[in-house]
């Protein structure tokens, strides 16, 4: 943190003589603003109904670590800490409370660099997040830039902003999700299923994107009753008859308690798409359009910097958005489990390998993850934006800047471009950083 001038005189003053001085200069006030190359960040949490309860959100408490004015009740859900610029949940300084957003506005040059400035809009590309999840989110889809922008200009006050939301998702713990179409040669027999048959096209001849698109539009306009008769039927059904699907008999019920047996994101999401168990370390991208729901875990999420989606299912009626727009929209890019995991990759970036990259399709950033031993360290080369860490796991220490900082876990640090950060630890520590 730095002082402006007058600021800085006043505080020298007021350590030599400080009644003296507000006696003196009652109209003077002490300005503090931020224009170091790295400082520290606190996040802000929300309270979506599918987040954990009280003490079993990590999102809730990586945010307490750091905001000690948060405190976590044992009665609420917290669903999210976010800690980018985004003005929904906006991060702030830890040091000075300022908008994260301000600050940059004010140093966009020396804090977002000329990449930023010139080819993403001159502002944090992407926005980082903490999930914990208890239920199912609802089942969505996040629009792409020509979609985003008209739905921006038509009705502001719910699509926020113009841009696309592309994102990826890494495991902290078991992360269960519907992610993406299964294979069309697995989802075909399903449907020849007397409880499922009626909502294929009657002019189907052979399976194509665009009849799942159809079957998809069908399935989501049902009526509550025929949601709840397709539902049942499927319940009959013997596991013999659902082959590799036979975890339907599994889910659903599960998914009925969350969200009664009416709702028809549960037959989209089990009929089509695609189950996905990962563990602590495995990630997905997530397109956009590309449709999901994320069912249970504690996640880092990263995207780009929009907080536009389209909701079908999983959710009250009042949520959805118009099932033609929604349906029309979707992507059939991805049509296995394999095609949504994005593996990492050793980073030139990392000096002793101890780091590793999450580099999706996207031009708005990379996720690095550095897991770090007892007594190991890292050293990170600059990039040409900016980043964003957090420390999920442990502590420790990081050098960057010509400044050493203290590294305790849930402590969320913006690096600017052009800074080369080390990190060590005598404990262990792991450690998330979108950068551009």
């Amino acid at each position: 943190m730095r002082l402006t001038q007058v600021g800085y005189l006043l505080r020298f003053h007021c350590e030599a003589n400080n009644l003296l001085l507000e006696h003196r200069y009652p109209h003077l006030v002490l300005v503090a603003m931020t224009t170091d190359r790295v400082f520290q960040l606190v996040g802000s949490c929300n309270n979506y109904p599918w987040g954990k309860q009280g003490q079993e959100s990590l999102a809730a408490q990586l945010c307490r670590k750091t905001d000690k004015k948060f405190q976590i009740k044992d009665d609420e859900l917290y669903s999210e800490m976010w800690f980018g610029d985004y003005p929904d949940y906006p991060a702030r300084v830890l040091e000075t409370g300022e908008l994260l957003k301000d600050v940059l506005d004010k140093n966009k040059e020396k804090l977002l660099g000329k990449k930023v400035i010139k080819r993403l809009d001159g502002q944090l590309p992407f926005l980082p997040k903490i999930l914990s999840i208890a239920k199912a989110l609802p089942l969505q889809l996040h629009p792409n830039k020509e979609l985003a922008a008209k739905l921006h200009a038509k009705d502001p006050e719910n699509f926020t902003d113009p841009n696309h939301k592309p994102e990826i998702a890494v495991a902290l713990s078991k992360f269960e999700v519907f992610a993406g179409w299964k294979p069309l040669s697995e989802i075909e027999p399903l449907f020849r299923l007397p409880a499922l048959r009626p909502f294929v096209p009657g002019d189907t001849t052979q399976w194509a994107d665009q009849t799942l698109r159809e079957v998809t539009r069908k399935l989501l306009s049902a009526d509550e009753s025929t949601v709840k008769q397709t539902e049942a039927a499927l319940l009959s059904t013997s596991r013999s008859e659902l082959g590799d699907a036979a975890y339907i008999l599994d889910l659903l019920p599960r998914l009925q308690k969350q969200y009664g047996p009416e709702d028809p994101g549960s037959l989209v999401a089990l009929t089509c798409m695609n189950f996905m168990v990962l563990e602590a370390g495995d990630a997905l991208y997530i397109p956009a359009d590309g449709i999901h729901a994320y069912l249970s875990g504690d996640i880092v999420e990263c995207m780009a910097r929009s907080n536009n989606v389209l909701n079908s299912g999983f959710c009250p009626p009042g949520d959805r958005n118009n099932i033609d727009m929604f349906t029309d929209t979707l992507t059939f890019k991805a049509h296995s489990k394999a095609d949504m995991l994005l593996p990492s990759r050793e980073t030139p970036k990392s000096r002793t390998g101890k780091t590793r990259v999450y580099r999706p399709p996207m031009s708005e950033f990379d996720m690095l993850r550095a897991e770090l031993g007892p007594g190991e360290e890292d050293e990170i080369a600059e990039s040409e934006g900016p980043g964003v860490m957090i420390v999920v796991r442990g502590s420790g220490r990081m050098e960057a800047d010509g400044e050493r900082f203290e590294l305790a876990e849930g402590a969320i640090w913006f690096v600017a471009p052009g800074v080369k950060v080390s990190w060590m630890t005598d404990s262990g520590m792991e450690i998330y950083m979108a950068v551009v």
